[in-house]
């Protein structure tokens, strides 16, 4: 009986054959569970400045999406087919609430889509307003910075909800940036301190800047209150009222709002002899590239621009 030699390079090379199948296979296998774990989930926000607070708490993580451009009115907002496709494959639905999508748009498309919905304003104490008689909550406060703050710790709640192995992340990223908003807080304090109090009038065309003039001490004037409506929506008693009211209070300049159309403030200038003191943003942020493009340089620049036409 003849016995075969042992070929113990044979066999060596056969173990290295499987150990790099093996390795190869859980390379493979831990890419794709790499790409599965790193797949983006999807938030569509309302609002430009609530997709601005999202995006400083989710980073890379998420994908973020804005149903209105910059500049555009959520009160009037009408949405489109886009607008469902893309809450059809959000993750998360996130809305001012207050009514400031007018209608509840936002509302709507989470529940025909059956997506979750965090109302961002939940647990701010509210300024009231007159609509047509009826007392409704004032939707605009994230103009009060501590109201901003409100804001992302309701955005950094509902996404650790939804991501919870990320959530130690979100609520570092949303510690960072609320030091930033209490820093944008005193700065804002300490450049309106060179208007005088008698000059801290601030007219605008609707009731946008209620908690902004009650954190920092103006007097808000708006023609035609809580609506964005233009000009012809106006009563003519109602315009020479609040012509009357700024000749009487001595308000040395006017201010435009991005959003809305600036017919009726410009009318209201001519009437008066003062002067339109600039834009401000104010339901919606500004374009890309521009100083406005995110809640802390729109404040800023709103600040800046009040301050130079007021002090």
């Amino acid at each position: 009986m003849k016995h075969q030699r042992f070929n113990l390079s044979k066999y060596f090379g056969m173990i290295l054959l499987l150990l790099g199948a093996w390795i190869s296979a859980s390379d493979s296998k831990a890419q794709g569970q790499d790409r599965t774990s790193s797949k983006k989930l999807t938030l569509v926000c309302s609002t430009t400045q609530i997709a601005d607070f999202a995006r400083n708490i989710v980073g890379d993580r998420w994908e973020v999406i804005c149903v209105l451009a910059p500049g555009e009115d959520p009160h009037t907002y009408e949405v489109g087919n886009d607008d469902a496709l893309s809450v059809a494959r959000a993750d998360l639905c996130l809305e001012n609430g207050w009514n400031l999508e007018g209608h509840s748009w936002m509302k709507r498309l989470a529940t025909n889509a059956n997506k979750p919905l965090a109302t961002c304003i939940a647990g701010v104490s509210p300024l009231m307003l007159d609509l047509n008689g009826e007392t409704v909550n004032d939707p605009h406060a994230w103009f009060d910075t501590k109201n901003a703050a409100i804001y992302v710790n309701n955005i950094r709640k509902a996404v650790s909800q939804i991501d919870p192995s990320h959530a130690d992340e979100y609520h570092a990223r949303a510690k960072l940036y609320l030091i930033q908003i209490r820093a944008l807080n005193q700065w804002i304090a300490r450049q309106v301190n060179v208007i005088p109090k008698s000059r801290r009038i601030l007219v605008t065309h609707h009731d946008a800047f209620g908690y902004f003039s009650q954190a920092y001490g103006f007097q808000a004037i708006s023609p035609v209150g809580w609506t964005t409506g233009e000009l012809s929506g106006v009563a003519i008693d109602q315009k020479q009222n609040i012509v009357k009211q700024i000749r009487k209070l001595g308000v040395k300049s006017i201010f435009i709002e991005t959003t809305i159309n600036r017919e009726l403030l410009d009318d209201i200038a001519r009437e008066t002899g003062i002067t339109v003191g600039g834009e401000l943003y104010s339901d919606a942020m500004g374009g890309q590239g521009t100083a406005g493009e995110t809640y802390i340089g729109m404040m800023r620049e709103n600040v800046l621009t009040i301050v130079e036409h007021l002090k």
